[in-house]
């Protein structure tokens, strides 16, 4: 209950009372006030088949009442859609709040599409269940209980009758809903396939050009399309045929009650009504069926809000990063102690691994490729946890340093360097104010590149793009956030693995540099042999 959609509801209501009461006042309000035109317009119509003269107030009177009722129906919309909005805003912030908390192993295993489907998609559909759904559909039923009240006071035989059609409206209503909701769960599924398949195959278009696999990713993506719009399809039968169905049954309710009161004395005193009443009551059958039409349309944004929901609950019962409490590291040592880990039970990565890292020692791990190397680096940064054994830096285990402390104690060079929106400060920073643009720029001095940042349009302001920069330089932009925390060990991750060789001896010069005073733990034969210092530690050896 505490990770779950009506958690999230719960609170923003205790924030909202005052909303929420204004919301069902008006509400109330607008309800009232759609029975009282029909009413003054049976007496207008009586006195007028009566050759009576209609005083001009009472005319004034329904215009003004039908004018009231609109008013209060447009600030009702009104209302729903500030309540809708401040539901998306809590919802949004609480997923945003759990992302953060995440395992980085939710991460791996869930892709990037089907994340951004959540955050856009389904919160955009449980909007609807204030802005058109289920609040809507609650009010509509207030209107319909109110009308049937007054036919029955008017015409005991036509409430009779409608009470009659209310069953198979009800059973139709029924089968759409579960046809529509499962219609609703594969259009999300297709979505969520589409929105992970376009920044995908961006991110690769050069590698899809260079193999022509250009008709592949174009037909995987038509089937997700496809697959997306037949949900769709489905959807939008379902909900079009419901309303005319009702439209029908209206008319046909109509014609029914002025057959009958058209016929024999028992069937009149049962359906009898005079004309102002028969123009009252077609009135009132049309605002019955009105809202009764509504919630049926309605059903769609419900069941797509449905969908949603479960999809959102699922996401905040996902398993959350443990919470560190404040722990003093003493030092830099790092070591392993037995450690097993595996992303998959049945193919651990390595098992019973042992290895220390002296404070102030450099040293290269080295195996085959998928021993493990890289996922050494993953369980010092705290993203994973052992299955079994201890990993601990100054005493401490691996995964209870805080995050917020962990960038100023370890730095991360990674053999891809990812760019974020920004600027080329940003770059370096990542955003964080704690660094000021004097240390910026001392860091940019070290890793060589403060000449080629000032040398862009706006130095260090300049929009961030990849062809400003060399692969080389972009490896140093890499280095360059890592130092600027000034960390006391450094994971290096294959960083030249895809330089050529002039470029290599740049970028290691300035490693050594960077390198000074600290823990070094490097991924890479090349490293080792151009340094000539450290030692070796074999990962994955029998």
């Amino acid at each position: 209950m505490k990770n779950s959609l009506i958690s999230i509801i719960g609170k923003m209501a205790a924030k909202s009372k005052g909303t929420i009461a204004l919301t069902l006042l008006v509400i109330v309000a607008s309800v009232v006030m759609t029975l009282f035109p029909p009413l003054i317009l049976e007496q207008i119509v009586n006195r007028l088949t009566d050759r009576e003269a209609v005083a001009v107030t009472v005319a004034l009177g329904y215009l003004g009442m039908l004018a009231v009722s609109g008013i209060l129906e447009s600030l009702q919309n009104v209302m729903l859609t500030v309540m809708g909005q401040k539901l998306t805003h809590n919802v949004r912030s609480e997923m945003c709040a759990k992302l953060s908390r995440m395992q980085a192993g939710y991460f791996a295993k869930t892709e990037s599409g089907k994340i951004t489907s959540r955050f856009v998609n389904d919160v955009d559909a449980v909007d609807s269940i204030f802005s058109n759904g289920i609040v809507g559909m609650f009010a509509n039923a207030c209107r319909v209980i109110g009308i049937l009240f007054v036919v029955f006071y008017k015409s005991l035989g036509l409430g009779i009758l409608i009470l009659a059609i209310v069953p198979f409206l009800f059973l139709m209503t029924r089968h759409i809903q579960k046809k529509m909701l499962k219609a609703q769960m594969a259009n999300r599924a297709a979505i969520g396939k589409v929105n992970n398949h376009v920044p995908e195959t961006i991110r690769n278009m050069r590698s899809i050009r260079s193999f022509s696999i250009q008709k592949y990713m174009e037909e995987k993506y038509d089937v997700y399309i496809e697959e997306s719009y037949r949900a769709l399809e489905k959807t939008n039968f379902y909900n079009a045929i419901y309303s005319p169905i009702v439209v029908c049954i209206s008319s046909c309710v109509i014609a029914v009650m002025m057959v009958c009161s058209s016929m024999g004395d028992a069937m009149q005193q049962f359906f009898g009504i005079t004309v102002g009443s028969a123009v009252a009551i077609i009135a009132y059958v049309g605002k019955v069926f009105g809202p009764i039409e509504k919630i049926g349309m309605e059903i769609q944004s419900v069941q797509s809000a449905i969908a949603g929901v479960k999809r959102i609950n699922e996401f905040m019962r996902e398993e959350e990063a443990p919470c560190c409490e404040e722990e003093e590291v003493h030092g830099t040592e790092v070591k392993f102690e037995h450690v097993s880990f595996a992303y998959d039970p049945e193919q651990p990565v390595f098992s019973n691994l042992s290895f220390t890292v002296k404070e102030g020692e450099n040293v290269t791990l080295v195996g085959r490729t998928g021993a493990g190397k890289s996922t050494v680096f993953r369980l010092l940064l705290g993203l994973y946890e052992p299955q079994e054994g201890n990993v601990t830096v100054g005493g401490v285990e691996a995964n209870r340093i805080p995050g917020d402390r962990r960038r100023s104690f370890m730095g991360y060079v990674e053999q891809q360097f990812r760019p974020v929106m920004g600027a080329v400060e940003d770059q370096i920073t990542l955003f964080d104010t704690a660094f000021c643009r004097n240390e910026v720029e001392e860091t940019a001095k070290l890793v060589g590149l403060h000449e080629k940042i000032m040398s862009l349009p706006y130095g260090y302001d300049t929009p961030m793009e990849r062809a400003d920069f060399s692969q080389g330089e972009l490896q140093l932009l890499s280095i360059a956030r890592a130092v600027i925390a000034k960390p006391k060990i450094m994971l290096l991750d294959e960083i030249t693995a895809n330089l050529d060789s002039v470029t290599e001896s740049r970028v290691l010069d300035v490693l050594k540099k960077a390198s000074e005073g600290r823990t070094v733990i490097s991924i890479s034969h090349r490293i080792h042999e151009k340094l000539q210092q450290g030692r070796l530690i074999t990962i994955g050896a029998e």
